[in-house]
């Protein structure tokens, strides 16, 4: 009789007053093996990647290590996900639906409803939970983006970090993304800092191939045997699109002839390779009527532009195509170790991406993607004073909306839209030469991220168990993929329906056809009854560019009874198009109770964004307790980066406090005369007194030495997050990329005393609570 909790079986030994009369039975505790020859798994999954961006697609991104597994194994032509990052991982995860696992949106989107809760379920096992079930070590490299985002912090709750998810290893970070410069990292279930700087070489996809490399060259030196699941998500391609100098250069001049010209251009090269049909015709750039459409999302022809934005606009692309290719060689390096060590004939390889090219840049590019997280323009000027450090750590760069257009080619829009495949088809490429005699081939049956799971468990011989931890699991959504590895490019798919909805779009494919309502995303139109439905038989249509939806009533009427039926199955409903500043900044619940005083202390880790004090769209007061004397200085407070953020710090003998508005010169920067030695309270207060033009805060700072206010002036703050990526609030440091150029990260505050800091967001003026916060640190 077997252990119900754990499914081992029960002892049957015999138990005796002496060791010699018992009777041992060591079943119970025999470790789990994995089938005989069952293959290592090694999933490999890029961000924002459009499928007419990469080399074995016909992009002119080159990308040798795809190249190389694309000539031995297969090229899938319609594999497709949810349009966005969150969700698309959930379903790597789990093999079900988005919105089944909890993920609606991204997790710094959830609205407490069933399907955007972001929580997987318990019915929802992971696949390395499976796996780690029947024999496998399981590894986790890279980007992460499914803990809750109250988690995200040293003491939070682990419950949905990756090692309680089914990992035995963690390696990178978790949010949506990170400087890979200045990467904010977790190694299993702790923050670290990079083991180097980038002036000693640093950069975040290297860090992960070498952090990749030696996880399984550690699991093969102890037990050789057992076979491995490693799930590699780099950066790349999410903004920041960051790159060594050399990468970039690789591609001067290539987008010279703009992204128009290259739609056309990539768009033979994809039926030449046989990646789309002849007659696969091109979609309009911007198929939305300006009324309907995010305005955010708009492309603006490369003829309109002038000489200034196409040579700035070509250097973005050029910067983006360097960042996928230097990834790609650190991916790489971990082939050329499976090749060397023997490994790679039996290791089964995914090599994909997680939703279409990323239209976060807006129409005209960015120098800092946070600008468009808090609903605030970019300026053309500025972008071109930053030309000759795209890529570098001066920046936190993406390309605009028509490079996302183009790098999606024959399709329409990009990420986000999940009614169109511009924001679901992506580039997934499978290798496995011990187990696909097809070699060099292209695949065209039509399937989901949902599937990889199933196919994994498929491949290996195991079942997804119907019970596990005690909890009843819900069905599988994903179809096995391993029928099309050696079946004819054009056999029919085994994948019979799948709907799509993300931030207010929707569409569903269902053999062969395809209905899509038209609704842009984030734009806080709602009116979802209104939307107008389009149809596309995608079998013939592939690039979905003829609507049918007059000629075919009764078949469009069916797809979206389809829609309605897989939305109340999956937990879809509500929809949501508020804008990305309205759900990034909507309050969620918390593990700590709500309060307006939060202090600080020295000698701790930067706390992470999710879980710091809130001061954005508000007024708020930052006080600290320090003893100066000859020589104190360095930072006292620092929250954000250069791309945002504010810093309280001591320079020269001198208080001085900088708020950095998205990176925006010049800073605005408070400073004090020279300080008396001794104890004394330094802060400074913001009272917010209107909003701006694009909703940020507009109010009057006053930098405080004791009782007295020693600078005063107009300040303008953000209202959205200082930071997507790390960089949390610090005190006596600044951590990362420093939020002034004033200073050289750390600074670290040296040469006196710093008991604390206390930050509050009351209404309560800043005299009236200077002599209680001063008590309560010192207290402390």
């Amino acid at each position: 009789m077997a252990n119900e909790s754990t499914g081992k079986p029960a002892f049957s030994g015999r138990i005796a007053l002496d060791v010699r009369d018992a009777v041992a039975d060591w079943a119970p505790y025999e470790q789990p093996k994995a089938p005989e020859g069952a293959p290592n798994i090694l999933v490999i999954l890029y961000d924002d990647t459009g499928m007419a961006s990469w080399s074995p697609y016909g992009g002119r991104i080159n990308m040798p290590t795809l190249d190389r597994l694309a000539e031995n194994g297969l090229t899938y032509t319609q594999w497709h996900t949810t349009a966005l990052c969150s969700p698309t991982r959930s379903t790597f995860l789990t093999g079900r639906n988005h919105h089944v696992n909890g993920m609606g949106n991204i997790m710094e989107g959830t609205n407490g409803f069933p399907g955007l809760s972001g929580h997987i379920p318990d019915e929802c096992a992971t696949i390395g939970q499976v796996l780690q079930q029947n024999g496998y070590s399981t590894f986790w490299v890279g980007k992460n983006h499914n803990v809750p985002e109250e988690d995200v912090s040293a003491g939070g709750s682990k419950a949905q970090w990756p090692l309680a998810m089914g990992f035995d290893r963690f390696y990178g970070f978790l949010g949506g993304e990170t400087n890979n410069w200045y990467p904010d990292l977790v190694e299993d279930n702790r923050f670290i800092e990079p083991p180097y700087t980038p002036e000693e070489g640093y950069h975040l996809s290297k860090d992960l191939a070498d952090q990749t490399i030696r996880m399984i060259r550690d699991q093969k030196s102890s037990n050789p045997s057992k076979p491995w699941y490693t799930w590699f998500c780099p950066g790349a391609n999410h903004a920041p699109h960051h790159a060594p100098e050399e990468y970039i250069e690789k591609y001067r001049g290539a987008f010279d002839d703009g992204y128009d010209a290259y739609r056309t251009w990539v768009l033979d090269r994809m039926i030449e390779r046989g990646i789309l049909p002849e007659g696969t015709e091109l979609t309009p750039f911007n198929p939305m009527p300006e009324d309907q459409a995010n305005p955010a999302d708009w492309v603006k022809p490369w003829a309109e532009l002038s000489a200034e934005e196409q040579r700035l606009f070509s250097r973005m692309a050029e910067v983006f195509a360097g960042f996928s290719e230097y990834t790609d060689a650190q991916i790489g390096r971990v082939v050329d170790y499976l090749e060397a060590s023997g490994q790679l004939d039996n290791t089964l390889i995914f090599y994909c991406a997680d939703n279409g090219a990323s239209g976060e840049g807006s129409p005209d590019g960015s120098v800092n993607e946070n600008k468009f997280f808090n609903g605030f323009p970019d300026d053309l000027a500025e972008n071109l004073a930053k030309i000759d450090v795209l890529g570098g750590p001066e920046t936190y760069n993406h390309y605009p909306t028509g490079w996302a257009a183009a790098f999606s080619t024959p399709f329409q829009m990009f990420k986000r839209y999940s009614q169109f495949s511009g924001g679901t088809c992506d580039p997934m490429i499978v290798h496995w030469p011990a187990g696909i005699r097809a070699k060099g081939e292209v695949r065209h049956q039509y399937h989901h991220s949902t599937d990889v799971v199933a196919t994994i468990l498929d491949v290996i011989g195991i079942e997804f168990p119907s019970v596990f931890r005690g909890v009843e699991q819900r069905p599988l959504d994903g179809v096995s993929m391993k029928y099309s590895f050696d079946a004819a490019p054009d056999a029919p798919t085994e994948k019979q329906v799948q709907y799509y909805a993300m931030l207010g779009t929707r569409g569903i494919w269902k053999d062969g056809w395809k209905a899509a309502a038209i609704h842009a995303p984030l734009t806080g139109h709602g009116r979802f009854d209104e939307d107008r439905w389009e149809l596309y038989h995608v079998d013939v249509d592939r690039s979905e560019s003829t609507d049918l939806a007059a000629e075919h009533p009764e078949k469009l009427q069916e797809l979206i009874d389809a829609w309605f039926a897989e939305a109340e199955k999956n937990f879809v409903l509500p929809l949501d198009d508020r804008s990305a500043r309205d759900q990034l900044t909507i309050e969620r619940p918390q593990a700590e109770p709500p309060r307006t005083r939060y202090v600080y202390y020295p000698d701790t880790g930067a706390v992470p964004e999710s879980v710091a004090v809130n001061v954005r769209g508000r007024s708020f007061k930052i006080i600290a307790d320090v003893r100066v004397e000859a020589g104190t200085k360095g930072v006292i407070f620092a929250h954000g980066s250069r791309f945002g953020g504010h810093s309280l710090f001591l320079k020269d003998g001198k208080l001085h406090y900088v708020y950095n508005f998205l990176g925006i010169p010049p800073e605005q920067h408070f400073v004090s005369e020279a300080l008396e030695p001794g104890d004394h309270a330094l802060g400074m207060e913001f009272v917010r007194e209107s909003a701006g033009e694009h909703g940020e805060s507009i109010g009057t700072c006053k930098l405080y030495v004791d009782d007295q206010v020693v600078a005063e002036g107009p300040m303008r703050a953000q209202v959205g997050k200082f930071t997507l990526c790390g960089d949390g609030l610090c005190v006596g440091y600044d951590s990362a990329d420093a939020v002034s150029s004033e200073y050289t990260n750390p600074f670290p505050f040296e040469g006196g005393v710093l008991l604390g800091v206390a930050v509050d967001v009351s209404e309560e003026q800043y005299l009236d609570l200077e002599l209680e916060a001063l008590a309560a640190l010192a207290r402390e």
